[in-house]
């Protein structure tokens, strides 16, 4: 089949064509998205990928993984999901510090391009590809067009049927922290979430693990064994002499000492670990990247919303946590950076999230809770959160909107106080917004 001839739209056209294809929702399974990128030539085939499997940490990961590989010389594709500044924040192009999205030109053309071929595709009655299926083509084509060294490839939700999982040129597969989420997705277990992560592993590629949970480290090893790869595993026992403080994190990881990272967050530098760990494998495969580049490259990463310091007097924080997992490590973050402080909570979260094991979590640490609906089809409205959170703490307040929930917040915090949004990458761009913050 010959693909159509290209006709290009604007950026506003794209995504307001975006918006209308959000009809077929997300749909796990790779035969659309195989047939669409077969008409377009194939792009996946020309690239090659670090693909990212995993609940939480993902974006972290990549952010490390990018800037490193940006900071030794490689032009570095990034592919990520969900976005919080704006749209085109999901295609990026990493190369030695500087960090770009693809431009409104490009998406209007590239889009205008895949929606001929799409076109074509339900003439003949095949189904119409998701937005997700739509980007990930996307993606691939701009890749391609920047001759990308390497793309650090974000799994949107599993792995195994996930429309990112269609390439074959992978260089190593990375699976992050595994916990219960998505759950009426991918399963109800432990090991069935691991299962569908464990989907991305290819035959004879490195396989790079966080410390896992038991159950999902057996199901990792089983499905590495299946197609003959290795598999190498960060270790929590190795990091050593941990500093925290709201300008940045020191810490040792195995022989690499006095390394230093901005993210801030008590994950943060397990994640920045199992960064490393596929570096070495990457270094073992070839790349030319200096311990220099690792330790610089590092320090530079960059990842917003994730328990980020956006302002000071009062404190104002804001984090992605929007799982059980999640709120675990948010409520250890809380316990080193916070203590002995008055915490009021911003929250908001989506219907379909665990979010009475969220407040259990981290409720007991908040002076206030204040909730909101993010502006989200999934979202759990505001007055049902505030419920829900009066089980857990005696000071909750309704704020509706995002905007109010702020000015409510910021009436009430002293200077020395600390105001945490959290629950749902959803609204933080609002947030960024509200701050003037780019």
């Amino acid at each position: 089949m010959k693909e159509q001839k290209n006709n290009p739209m604007t950026y506003q056209e794209a995504i307001k064509y975006i918006d209308k294809v959000n009809v077929y929702g997300s749909v796990l399974g790779l035969l659309n998205t195989k047939e669409l990128l077969k008409r377009l030539g194939n792009p996946q085939d020309q690239l090659k990928f670090i693909h990212v499997a995993g609940t939480n940490g993902k974006g972290s990961v990549c952010s490390y993984l990018g800037s490193i590989l940006a900071n030794a010389g490689y032009m570095v594709g990034r592919y990520i999901s969900p976005t919080i500044l704006e749209y085109r924040e999901r295609i990026q192009l990493q190369r030695k510090q500087t960090n770009t999205f693809i431009s409104e030109e490009e998406v209007g053309c590239f889009i205008g391009r895949i929606k001929n071929v799409i076109e074509g595709m339900v003439r003949e009655g095949l189904p119409h590809p998701t937005p997700f299926e739509i980007e990930t083509a996307m993606a691939f084509l701009y890749f391609v067009e920047k001759q990308c060294d390497i793309v650090v490839l974000e799994v949107g939700l599993g792995g195994r049927k996930d429309s990112t999982n269609v390439i074959t040129t992978t260089i190593c597969s990375v699976i992050t922290s595994i916990s219960m989420d998505h759950m009426k997705m991918l399963g109800d277990t432990i090991e069935k979430i691991a299962y569908e992560k464990a989907g991305i592993i290819k035959e004879n590629v490195p396989v790079v693990t966080y410390e896992q949970k038991e159950e999902a480290r057996k199901v990792i090893e089983e499905e590495s064994k299946k197609k003959h790869s290795k598999v190498y595993s960060m270790s929590l026992d190795e990091i050593q002499t941990v500093e925290y403080s709201f300008q940045g994190t020191t810490f040792d990881y195995r022989e690499d000492k006095n390394l230093e990272i901005h993210l801030l967050g008590e994950n943060q530098v397990k994640n920045a670990a199992l960064a490393i760990e596929v570096i070495h494998v990457l270094i073992d495969l070839g790349y030319s990247i200096s311990k220099k580049d690792m330790r610089e490259g590092l320090f530079l990463t960059k990842w917003p919303g994730r328990f980020e310091m956006i302002k000071e007097k009062p404190w104002f924080f804001i984090d992605g946590a929007h799982n059980k997992d999640g709120a675990r490590s948010l409520r250890k973050s809380i316990e080193i950076y916070f203590t002995n402080k008055r915490i009021i909570y911003i929250m908001g979260v989506l219907a379909d999230k665990d979010y009475h094991s969220i407040l259990k979590d981290t409720a007991p640490y908040a002076d206030t809770i204040i909730t909101l609906t993010p502006k989200n089809p999934r979202a759990l409205s505001s007055d049902k959160l505030a419920k829900a959170a009066r089980n857990y703490c005696s000071h909750v307040i309704d704020g509706k909107t995002v905007k109010d929930a702020v000015n409510i917040g910021i009436k009430l915090a002293k200077q020395e106080d600390v105001i945490l949004a959290f629950g749902s990458l959803s609204f933080l761009g609002d947030i960024y917004r509200y701050f003037g913050v780019e």
